[in-house]
């Protein structure tokens, strides 16, 4: 049996009665209609051999007619209804999804391999809408059919009933058990093949660029050619089961005619039936296991989802780690918003502050102290793994802290996380641009503005002649911003910031994909736009920096107070 979380994966995944009923009724029509179709024209064509007046043939003439319209339309109507059922349904499963993952992302994703995660997100994720449409409703269908099959012989000939009732058990036995050995192992195993798949191919295409420069361009392409050798022989393993299971079936069906025809026979001679009706009990069968045929198959797709569903509830922890801090205050409630205007608060002020990544026992970030008023520039140095990183995911709230940190006067703990990010902006090292257009991906900063303010703010930022040469805001800029330099990047990164309107903005070694003799020029114009509205900056920086053009800097390498010309900062060592 699943456990709870993949239960709960499963039951996010089948639509609720009212909306699933509607599809398994009109598969169920279909299915009906298709055996009766069979019927209907197998006592027609017996009929007409006997040359009986046409009026006895007349309203087998319209069954045939209305079970094949039937057949077709209740068939496409059943597909409109159940897919639109299970799409819906998959709608509300990847918000699901999405709303326990945006907690805990960034950092509390960190160790998750990013192609598996996103294989998990888009393909499990997928495979789960055949919960409704492969699994459920076949298996509905193919009983409710079965069933009603059965009777029906039986009201002709009990023996012939008999007879179709074992025949199709025995193929429902015979054919699972064929399928579930020959591939239940593959079908199993073919998620998580399909997600290491993944891995392999967006290592190899995001670290191409290394793998060429130091010649291991073969070895990774090995992996990806045998992690999909192993998918493709976990495939073909699956269709040999699919294959073994329709053969199956397929010579069942033969022998539940040929054991029709056995019954039916004698009855023949004795008068018990009619020729017609002898014919209907030899070829009804094969209607009938055409349907039945289904649910061999949808046991097959049900390890298949529950593989998939497995994978999906393990994308997210039982809860999250305790560094990451969980969102417990109101957006609604305003009376803790910070104020970061008021001149009797500083915008920010840090007090003892520590913290630590998931899964580390020791504190990245150990005991700083720090007050920024508005309109400061604090430049924080250190080397790798001082902290400096770690400093701007505290303060953006992606990482928990001890100490205290106070935004505007008010304890960050108290704001709801979107209120903090609301204040408190972050432009990382490699700030992510979509593979859009440059308004797209300046909008979703600020979604009321229009075109005038994107160029106005551009224009702050430096780009505007750029902008005039690339022909407006509908120029694209590659995926992952390709199609832009490392200084433009960060200045449409600064862009956005301003039209976010931060209070405090975190520049987190905004130079380290820059040339040397641009940098100190791009640093300049950074401090400069940024603090022009009187908005703070916290800038972490490996590159030096002239006094000139900060007020404070902060050393997480050397405890002890700051120099520089407030010495308001107080820093102790971090790892």
């Amino acid at each position: 049996m699943p456990d709870s979380r993949t239960a709960a994966v499963l039951r996010l995944a089948q639509p609720s009665l009212a909306r699933f009923a509607p599809g398994a009724i009109l598969g169920l029509l279909s299915a009906a209609s298709s055996v009766a179709l069979l019927a209907t024209s197998a006592w027609l064509i017996t009929r007409a051999a006997e040359h009986p007046p046409i009026l006895f043939l007349s309203a087998a003439i319209v069954g045939v007619r209305a079970f094949a319209l039937g057949k077709a339309g209740f068939r496409y109507a059943e597909r409109l209804a159940s897919h639109d059922a299970a799409f819906r349904q998959l709608a509300a499963l990847r918000v699901g999804i999405y709303s326990r993952l945006v907690p805990l992302a960034p950092d509390g994703l960190a160790n998750t391999a990013r192609g598996d995660l996103l294989t998990r997100l888009v393909s499990d994720v997928d495979e789960l809408q055949n919960l409704p449409l492969r699994v459920v409703q076949p298996l509905v269908t193919a009983s409710v059919t079965a069933i009603l099959s059965v009777v029906g012989v039986s009201l002709v000939l009990p023996a012939a009933g008999l007879a179709l009732a074992a025949a199709l058990a025995i193929g429902f036995v015979i054919a699972t058990v064929a399928h579930s050995a020959a591939a239940a192992g593959a079908e199993r195993a073919i998620a998580p093949l399909r997600g290491a798949l993944s891995d392999r191919l967006l290592e190899f295409m995001t670290s191409l660029d290394v793998l060429i420069a130091f010649g291991a361009v073969e070895q990774r392409q090995a992996e990806v050619d045998a992690a999909d050798s192993r998918l493709r022989s976990a495939t073909v393993r699956r269709a040999v089961g699919s294959g073994v299971a329709s053969a199956a079936l397929s010579a069942l069906a033969g022998l539940a005619t040929v054991a029709g025809l056995i019954v039916g026979i004698p009855a023949l001679q004795h008068g018990s039936i009619t020729g017609p009706a002898l014919a209907v009990l030899a070829l009804l069968p094969l209607a009938v296991f055409e349907v039945v045929g289904s649910a061999p198959l949808a046991i097959s797709a049900w390890r298949q989802v529950r593989s998939s569903a497995e994978r999906v509830a393990q994308s997210t922890p039982d809860a999250a780690p305790p560094e990451i801090p969980l969102d417990h205050a109101r957006s609604e409630d305003h009376s803790a918003h910070p104020d970061h205007r008021d001149p009797e608060h500083a915008v920010l002020e840090l007090v003892d502050v520590s913290a630590r990544w998931p899964g580390t026992p020791a504190p990245a970030l150990d005991g700083v102290t720090l007050k920024l008023h508005r309109g400061d520039r604090l430049l924080v140095t250190g080397p790798s793994g001082s902290g400096k990183s770690t400093l701007a995911h505290v303060l953006v709230r992606f990482l928990d802290y001890s100490g205290s940190i106070r935004i505007g006067g008010v304890e960050a703990r108290e704001l709801p996380h979107e209120v903090v990010r609301a204040t408190i902006g972050l432009c990382e090292q490699s700030p992510y641009l979509f593979d859009e257009s440059l308004r797209q991906n300046l909008l979703f900063a600020r979604d009321t503005a229009i075109d005038a303010d994107l160029v106005a703010v551009l224009e702050r930022v430096g780009l505007g002649n750029w902008l005039r040469e690339r022909g407006g805001l509908d120029v694209r800029v590659g995926d992952g911003g390709s199609l832009v330099s490392g200084g433009q990047a960060q200045r449409i990164a600064l862009a956005r910031a301003l039209l976010a309107d931060f209070a405090v903005i975190v520049f987190d070694e905004p130079t380290a994909n820059v040339d040397a003799d641009r940098g100190e020029s791009l640093l300049r114009d950074i401090l400069s736009i940024a603090t022009k509205d009187g908005r703070t900056v916290i800038l972490l920086s490996h590159a030096p920096m002239p006094d000139s053009l900060v007020s404070q800097r902060l050393d997480l390498d050397a405890p002890g107070l700051t120099r520089d010309l407030r010495p308001l900062v107080v820093a102790r060592s971090g790892n």
